[in-house]
């Protein structure tokens, strides 16, 4: 199995820096998170302005949000990331505690805790994305088990390892079987239409790719549950959350309104991600779910059941693959109360508006 050096490394470093991270979090969170809320996203400049990718936007944009932290003399500070360094960028900011929340994946956010630096989900984020296996165009290859001893073109450390991890476990497989290349999704097409690699496995590009004839998708996640697609939460700060409860209720509010607004409004929230560089086409086959509808993949209610046992997974999988040295409680990542209330919350407000009608 080929793994390039720098993902072990880049882990090692964040232990490095955990103990320092964590000596100086109280003296910072004392000067700054106060008057701040500070959320990493994941953002784009294409377009000549700083658009936010999915739920962010839509917060960013809410009248009742903005308007409840000026009350409070609160400044909301967006940390945008790219989305070639997701996983990297947010737990870095983390560390540095340079931020107070952010929307990423499961996989970085258990690397993180498993430094010492404790976040919890404080939203879930509905039912993910999909994930793809995808083959050269003319290739014979037309199973994961064909592509044993071949090499997959995988970026390890981002969320859609775990689906990739679990795709190969329900085969009898695991890592070693296959040559790992450690690429990121630009690098890992790059590297699929060169064919000097034998598939890669990877997110919604796959279908890009395949509209280009630069390859041929031979398995994907749309057919299969939730626990099949890749997960991406609102994690938080442990010690914000609890030094800040009236301030981590306003952000979940904000963002189960968001959540609730895309499920109302498919067609416009599709056609407001194609800024970032995605045919409509493309969005519009990514979110058909067969086992799911458009309104359950953006539900945020907080399957505590559910997600305990998807973060044990998890957790099982990056010690197994020495992302992490020492296992955690998958329930000790939740902390479900804010989505509850502001899923009341929104119910309440729906009502009052109802009877002012």
């Amino acid at each position: 199995m080929r793994i390039l050096p720098s993902l072990f490394l880049s882990f090692s470093l964040l232990g490095l820096v955990a103990c320092d991270a964590k000596q100086n979090e109280q003296a910072s969170e004392s000067k700054s998170s106060q008057q701040q809320l500070r959320i990493a996203v994941v953002a784009n400049g294409t377009s000549g302005n700083l658009d936010f990718i999915g739920v962010p936007q839509l917060i960013s944009q809410d009248p009742i949000f903005l308007k409840a932290l000026k009350q409070q003399h609160i400044e909301l500070k967006w940390e945008p990331v790219t989305t070639a360094a997701v996983a990297t960028l947010v737990n870095e900011s983390f560390l540095n505690n340079k931020i107070d929340f952010a929307f990423y994946g499961n996989l970085p956010a258990v690397v993180l805790n498993a430094t010492g630096v404790r976040t919890q989900i404080v939203v879930p984020g509905g039912i993910g994305n999909n994930v793809y296996l995808i083959v050269p165009p003319d290739s014979q290859v037309k199973s994961i088990e064909d592509l044993k001893g071949k090499k997959i073109a995988l970026h390890r450390g981002r969320p859609w390892e775990i689906n990739f991890g679990q795709l190969i476990q329900s085969k009898g497989l695991n890592l070693k079987d296959f040559q790992i290349i450690n690429l990121n999704p630009q690098a890992g097409a790059a590297a699929l239409s060169a064919k000097s690699v034998d598939a890669f496995f990877t997110l919604s590009d796959a279908l890009t790719l395949q509209d280009r004839h630069l390859g041929k998708i031979i398995w994907s996640s749309q057919s299969l549950p939730a626990d099949w697609k890749m997960r991406a939460e609102l994690w938080g700060r442990k010690n914000y959350i609890e030094q800040y409860p009236e301030t981590t209720q306003l952000l979940a509010d904000a963002t189960v309104r968001a959540m609730n607004r895309i499920s109302l409004h498919k067609d416009e929230f599709q056609q407001s991600q194609t800024k970032f560089g995605q045919p409509l086409d493309v969005i519009q086959r990514e979110s058909q779910n067969s086992a799911s509808t458009w309104q359950q993949d953006w539900s945020p209610e907080y399957k505590v059941d559910f997600l305990k046992q998807h973060y044990a997974k998890v957790i099982d999988h990056a010690v197994k693959n020495q992302l992490i040295q020492t296992p955690l409680k998958a329930d000790e990542l939740l902390n479900p109360k804010f989505a509850e209330q502001a899923i009341q919350n929104l119910h309440a407000n729906d009502q009052q508006k109802k009877q002012g009608d």
